[in-house]
């Protein structure tokens, strides 16, 4: 393990952190491809309803253990990082941090309601209903779709900037910031 000389502290992320951060990337990054691939399906054929559900799956999954997330991270701090980095750089990662949570909240919310409106009820793993908080509004359908699709587009573009700064500190700088979030 990391450790930080001057002050003894652990200089990675805990397991539970570490863990909630790759599954909640792979399965966003499983559901940005699925949502992708089922839109270019033409029709309404079998296989596009049920990549539709395994998208809806994947977002209700992705919700809940953000919120898990979240409520750990409130209790357990980022560690500190080893090497001495500018304001600019700390205020930057505050700022995409909290961007990407805010998204990872909004995304999957807005299918939600995008479903919810479109008349269709989400049955989470085709087992468990989830509650109805609004009748179908054929007027709010197509905003909520362009909302979920623009918010999609923001969190690719916001993961791909957290990207390029890992792989910036990683091949740049040198310095110890991938391996704080490495297994």
């Amino acid at each position: 393990m990391l450790i930080n000389s001057e002050s003894q502290s652990p200089l990675r992320y805990d397991r539970i952190t570490v863990f909630f951060h790759w599954v909640i990337a792979l399965l966003i990054a499983a559901a940005f491809a699925l949502g992708t691939v089922m839109v270019e399906i033409e029709g309404l054929t079998p296989t596009k309803l049920k990549y539709f559900s395994w998208h809806k799956w994947l977002g209700v999954t992705v919700l809940g253990l953000v919120a898990i997330r979240l409520l750990w991270r409130l209790f357990h701090r980022a560690p500190p990082y080893a090497e001495p980095m500018p304001r600019w750089q700390h205020l930057a990662s505050f700022v995409t941090h909290g961007l990407l949570y805010v998204i990872m909240f909004a995304l999957p919310l807005s299918g939600y309601f995008y479903s919810l409106a479109a008349g269709v009820p989400v049955v989470y793993l085709g087992l468990f209903p989830m509650p109805v908080l609004m009748e179908a509004d054929p007027a709010l359908k197509p905003v909520l779709k362009e909302v979920h699709e623009l918010i999609s587009n923001v969190l690719l573009g916001v993961v791909g900037l957290h990207v390029l700064a890992v792989l910036k500190h990683q091949f740049i700088n040198r310095d110890s910031v991938l391996r704080r979030m490495l297994p």
